[in-house]
């Protein structure tokens, strides 16, 4: 039998072995601190008509986490998206490619986000991996554009420094959808991915919660917009020209709920609001507010930026439950059906179809409070949709945040990945979770794996529109199809 076909073994594309590479990867290591800084970055992607002159990659200043332990680079590349690369002093040959979350709402590409991106993973550069981030061309949504800049930054550094050995896609948060669809779009020209608290259920279905929120909501509140305020559909999230601010919103959500006051500061109108949208979303009250604010300012972006005014979201078959008088709210709720012109763009752009090539392993809290745990499930559901499920590994671990994890887990985790793609050996949450111990010896951050943990079904936590219970929402055929259409997406 062809071992690579073995049990446990994921067969090697011939377009990615690390081994037909190694020769080169070791002089790579010893001439990238030759590389002159100041080498110009190719023009990768057709640019934007607003992009800027590409610059860099320039020596910069790392991160303190990184001091005299590896060089950093900076620059702007084609398409004016900022971008950050640190290769440690004593490289591994390997690169991690990152993909950050958000999504911001800047108007332009911000240059602080890919360093700070750096200082919170830094943990790759201890490992030895090179890492390179893009802050992408512009703020807003767009996953595929951001998985192209992603994707322009592979090839900047290998321009810049050679091919690494093996190299590595990662993301977090939305950041998790963005590296999810540069493992289907550009697979090939990677070795495995990592996606960790990712939000992997895609945005046609990833962000029916917040929908929710926002239309329960509006039932209790009656404020957000108030009754003497131009009135617009919920699902715009917020009127085009609004000038509310984040300290706004906020200021609504305490005037009806008081969700930042001590309970017994709260008046009892305010306590039954806030325990009957809490009950009826199942949204954590401790990120109750960002919740609200993703589903007033991104869902602006996405509906009047992204889709020219057409609305994506639909909640006409939804009944919800859990308040305490469930038939006035489910009578009262605003209601509103798709725009299925709408909703096909934004899964394109967004949407997973499970097809990926390489390994997969993700990590996720158990309670993370933004990104819900059951996102694994429904990306469990899509690759074994999409015939892929034996190129996944999941972890979980029992932590309750989002945005940053235990430094000795994300050793762990990938260093996992990488001895899979090296050996082929696949690894399981026992055995990932048996090797943190031996990197928290180093990092002290404490090792919270619960290999038994499995996720119950995304229906079981995010209520389901119709035809919602199968999975991929979206077909790798289908995505090839509306790709030769054109047309079709999210413009950059």
């Amino acid at each position: 039998m062809d071992i690579s076909q073995a049990p446990g073994r994921i067969p090697r594309t011939p377009l990615r072995s690390p081994f037909r590479r190694r020769a080169a990867a070791g002089s790579v290591i010893m001439a990238s601190a030759l590389i002159a800084p100041m080498l110009m970055a190719p023009v990768l992607m057709a640019p934007a008509a607003s992009a800027s002159a590409a610059t860099g990659p320039e020596v910069a200043p790392c991160p303190a986490e990184l001091a005299d332990q590896a060089t950093c680079y900076g620059g702007q590349d084609a398409n004016g998206a900022y971008y950050t690369i640190a290769v440690p002093r004593d490289w591994n040959g390997s690169l991690v490619v990152h993909a950050h979350g958000g999504p911001d709402l800047t108007e332009s590409s911000d240059p602080e986000r890919s360093p700070e991106d750096l200082a919170r993973w830094s943990v790759m550069v201890r490992e030895g991996y090179a890492w390179a981030g893009s802050a992408y061309r512009r703020g807003g949504y767009g996953t595929r554009m951001a998985a192209e800049d992603t994707e322009n930054l592979r090839r900047l550094f290998v321009k810049t420094f050679g091919e690494p050995k093996l190299t590595f896609a990662h993301g977090q948060s939305w950041g998790g959808n963005v590296a999810a669809k540069v493992a289907e779009i550009y697979g090939r020209r990677y070795d495995g991915v990592l996606l960790t608290n990712g939000v992997l259920a895609g945005a046609t279905r990833g962000y029916d919660y917040r929908v929710d929120l926002r239309v329960v909501y509006q039932y209790y509140c009656r404020n957000h917009p108030r009754p003497s305020e131009p009135q617009y559909p919920l699902w715009m999230g917020l009127r085009e020209d609004s000038t509310m601010t984040t300290t706004g919103l906020r200021a609504r959500l305490r005037e009806c709920t008081g969700y930042d006051l001590p309970p017994a500061e709260r008046t009892a109108e305010q306590q039954r609001n806030l325990d009957d949208i809490l009950a009826v979303t199942k949204i954590p009250e401790r990120t109750l507010e960002s919740h609200l604010r993703f589903a007033t300012f991104t869902f602006r972006d996405i509906v009047h930026n992204r889709l020219g005014g057409r609305n994506p979201f639909g909640n006409q078959t939804i009944r919800y439950t859990g308040s305490h008088d469930d038939e006035a709210l489910n009578a009262g709720v605003e209601r509103f059906s798709a725009d299925p012109s709408a909703v096909r763009d934004l899964s394109f752009d967004s949407d997973v179809t499970g097809a990926v090539p390489i390994p997969v392993l993700t990590m996720h809290a158990i309670d993370d409070p933004t990104a819900f745990v059951e996102h694994e499930s429904a990306y469990r559901a899509s690759l074994r949709g999409a015939g892929s499920g034996g190129r996944l590994v999941q972890t979980f671990t029992r932590e309750s945040e989002h945005s940053e994890l235990s430094t000795a887990e994300y050793a762990a985790v990938m260093s996992a990945l990488s001895s899979w793609v090296r050996t082929g050996d696949k690894p399981t949450p026992a055995s990932v979770a048996a090797s943190c111990p031996t990197f928290d010896a180093a990092y002290g951050t404490g090792c919270f794996f619960d290999p038994a943990f499995v996720p119950g079904d995304y229906a079981s936590r995010v209520l389901p529109r119709p035809g919602a219970r199968h999975w991929p929402a979206l077909t790798a055929a289908q995505e090839r199809a509306w790709a030769r259409r054109g047309g079709v997406g999210i413009a950059p």
